[in-house]
């Protein structure tokens, strides 16, 4: 009888259970602001870089370029994103952050924190250094060339 392939100590099956208890997390920890992972990434990369165009900010925060515009939507029916069109190019949408979204970005960082703090919450202070720069390494040689 052929043996199955050992997933449950394959990389790419370990990453998708602590992201999906890292997701878990997030949203227990922010369940009173109603945002996801996502859209608290908008939000504080639009704090950092207002007028960024979506094509733009959609790779800074790693995200489909492709249904980003939804999230989008969904922050501007909250009234926390302002989206215009590019006057030099209309096919090219501009995003500000509204003040509105400001305070509820400023308003979740000690929700997200105390997320953050949970998910690495198992290892000891050495093994989250040493975790959080291997992650580090892990995605920066899969984006770069």
């Amino acid at each position: 009888m052929a043996k199955s392939f050992d997933f449950q100590h394959a990389p790419g099956h370990l990453i998708r259970r602590a992201h999906q208890q890292a997701v878990a997390i997030f949203m227990e920890e922010t369940l009173a602001f109603d945002v996801t992972p996502v859209q608290f990434a908008i939000l504080n990369a639009l704090i950092a870089d207002p007028g960024e165009d979506q094509v733009t900010l959609a790779a800074k925060v790693a995200f489909d370029a492709a249904t980003f515009g939804s999230v989008i939507a969904r922050l501007e029916s909250k009234g926390w994103v302002r989206r215009k069109a590019d006057a030099a190019d209309r096919r090219r949408k501009l995003l500000w952050i509204t003040p509105a979204g400001q305070k509820a970005a400023l308003a979740m960082k000690r929700a997200v924190t105390r997320a953050q703090s949970r998910i690495v919450a198992p290892l000891d202070a050495d093994e989250r250094a040493q975790f959080i720069a291997l992650l580090a390494k892990m995605v920066s040689g899969h984006t770069e060339g």
